[in-house]
């Protein structure tokens, strides 16, 4: 049997918007979360779409940067001062007006850094529409005691 997440969605939800930020204005929602996983959903907003009907770069960035620290605080508990701290992303093809949504899991768990990756897609999984890689940096006072530098969180699936 799995471990649960460190967190629950509804209690990472509340986190995100205890202060103002991208949670609230991209409209994010959190599907499920992991120990090390995460499943968040960009609903469709007109004001995110560029000429021609794609989502913009930065809606998908901050879905796939919103999903990733859900995935971390699944691991590690509600660790507001978690930080991204590396983030790169490779926008693979277009995406069309609709929700998109972003599934992530940690590759690494360290002490002080958390290194994961994700992917974007819409209702076909099997279409990405673009893959990050990012690092967070773990506040010392958030290391659980007897952490191993180097857990690996969650196998490719």
């Amino acid at each position: 049997m799995t471990e649960p997440a460190a967190i629950t969605v509804e209690a990472f939800e509340a986190l995100c918007r205890k202060e103002p930020g991208f949670y609230d204005f991209f409209g994010l929602v959190t599907e499920e979360i992991g120990r090390g996983s995460a499943r968040v959903r960009l609903p469709q907003k007109q004001e995110l779409l560029r000429p021609g009907g794609t989502v913009s770069g930065p809606a998908q960035m901050g879905l796939a940067d919103c999903a990733i620290y859900a995935a971390l605080l699944g691991a590690i508990g509600p660790v507001p001062l978690a930080v991204t701290t590396n983030f790169s992303i490779n926008f693979l093809s277009k995406p069309q007006a609709g929700d998109l949504i972003c599934s992530c899991r940690l590759l690494k768990l360290g002490k002080r850094l958390a290194v994961a990756e994700a992917r974007v897609f819409g209702s076909d999984a099997a279409k990405v529409y673009s893959h990050v890689t990012a690092t967070y940096a773990i506040p010392p006072s958030a290391i659980p005691p007897g952490a191993v530098d180097g857990t690996i969180i969650s196998q490719i699936g």
